[in-house]
């Protein structure tokens, strides 16, 4: 009976460990990116500069899991900011990079959730709007809560 229970933990250990894989698989390839420095009216700007890697996802379906960032004071249940890092990390609040936020356009308006998320969506690169975030997925859904 140990023997079952010992293989069975072994499985179902690999499963989870399988689906956090490809979970943060596209967090792993948004973070192969680099910045060249520029200069405008306001200052420093960060341009980003994608790898030849990110730059294949571009305008593919892709899926994302994370936590959902309110900003400009409120919730907007169909324009969120998907962050692969916990609140008290993320890149507005704490010491993660611009690599690990995307701003998702959402088909339809999903509720807030503290809870991680995942959402599916189509992959837009942006290196020239600074009044946008660098990832964007649009025609979101969620796909789990």
């Amino acid at each position: 009976m140990k023997k079952w229970s010992f293989i069975l933990v072994v499985i179902l250990s690999f499963g989870f460990l399988a689906s956090e894989a490809k979970a943060q698989g596209i967090w792993k390839s948004l973070s192969e990116v680099s910045y060249k420095i520029s200069e405008d009216k306001f200052g420093e700007l960060y341009i980003p500069v994608f790898s030849d890697q990110i730059k294949k996802l571009e305008g593919k379906e892709v899926e994302a899991d994370g936590y959902i960032i309110p900003f400009e004071g409120m919730f907007k249940p169909e324009h969120i900011i998907l962050s692969s890092l916990p609140l008290a990390e993320c890149f507005f609040c704490g010491s993660g990079g611009p690599e690990t936020v995307m701003e998702v356009m959402m088909a339809s308006p999903i509720k807030y959730t503290s809870k991680r998320v995942t959402v599916r969506g189509k992959l837009t690169l942006n290196s020239n709007d600074p009044e946008k975030l660098m990832y964007i997925l649009k025609d979101a859904r969620l796909i789990s809560e």
